[in-house]
């Protein structure tokens, strides 16, 4: 089978299948196992230049000329060359990926005989459905119910919910303020903490950085989405300079926390319950190598 991946969730998932030998066709933004994807080929780019702040992102994405998914552009001739047999792509976020409305009218341009599966967990329940769906097309259901036990144990183990749960504020995007959604409030619960402004499968929308200083959270979490650690550091001016932030419990006790947003809370792939694990670390107050604290006068 011939598969090529628009979606760097999906590509964790064929990955943990052990089918990576199958992918003709990646993303841009496939990142992961590292080094075992720099011979295939990306079928996408972004006009975005790398170095803008999450500010310019976001009015690039809001501006005439870019609405959603059209940031990405795809190949459309290397896609037709490299004749997949399935293409694995989403509808969840405009803003994440080559749509799968866009991907269906490329297969159909191009007329190939190909299989288009669209991805669109909201859930840690409904990411591990989909790692069985991708399995089933596979035929790698065996190592899927192996990724799903795992997954199920390891969550089972965590703190889970409690009285008194620390309030946690998971940042997903900093200017403007977007608190992680979909899975994300699943992750906080898991990890023994009560999730701010969103619940469990809620898509997030833009919010007040105001609105912080009333929620008073015990911790927040920075994971941005599509930034590693070093970038979002550089930015979290943003949210320190903010009125009452140097005032927020979080602050005072030193429980604000950089993630990778990407590798572990981002993408509705498997590695959401390594997430839940770096949260429940961070709360119970274990060191964990994958998180990093904020000092109390950054920014």
């Amino acid at each position: 089978m011939r598969i090529v991946s628009l979606l760097p969730a999906a590509t964790d998932i064929v990955a943990m299948l052990g089918v990576t030998g199958h992918l003709v066709g990646r993303t841009h933004e496939c990142d992961w196992p590292p080094g075992d994807l720099a011979d295939i080929p990306a079928v996408t780019a972004t006009s975005l230049p790398e170095a803008l702040t999450s500010r310019e992102i976001s009015a690039a994405i809001a501006g005439d000329a870019h609405r959603g998914s059209s940031l990405y552009q795809l190949d459309v001739a290397l896609l037709e060359d490299l004749k997949p047999d399935l293409i694995l792509t989403q509808d969840l976020c405009d803003v994440c990926a080559v749509s799968y409305e866009r991907v269906n009218d490329a297969v159909r341009m191009i007329d190939l005989d190909t299989r288009v599966v669209s991805l669109e967990a909201r859930t840690i329940g409904g990411i591990l459905d989909t790692v069985d769906v991708v399995a089933a097309l596979t035929g790698t259901e065996g190592r899927a119910a192996e990724i799903r036990a795992d997954g199920e144990r390891r969550l089972a183990a965590l703190p889970g919910s409690v009285t008194d749960a620390p309030t946690v504020l998971f940042v997903e995007w900093l200017d403007p303020l977007m608190p992680g959604g979909h899975w994300v409030p699943e992750q906080i619960t898991y990890a023994g903490g009560r999730s701010l402004l969103l619940g469990p499968g809620a898509h997030s929308i833009p919010h007040r950085w105001s609105v912080v200083a009333d929620l008073a959270p015990d911790v927040v979490v920075f994971g941005p989405c599509g930034f590693t650690p070093e970038r979002t550091f550089d930015e979290l001016s943003v949210a320190a300079t903010q009125p009452g932030w140097a005032d927020l419990p979080a602050v005072r006790q030193g429980q604000v926390w950089v993630v990778d947003g990407p590798a572990y809370f981002n993408r509705p792939g498997p590695r959401v319950v390594d997430g839940a694990e770096i949260l429940a670390a961070i709360l119970a107050g274990r060191p964990d190598a994958r998180a990093r604290r904020v000092p109390v006068d950054a920014g």
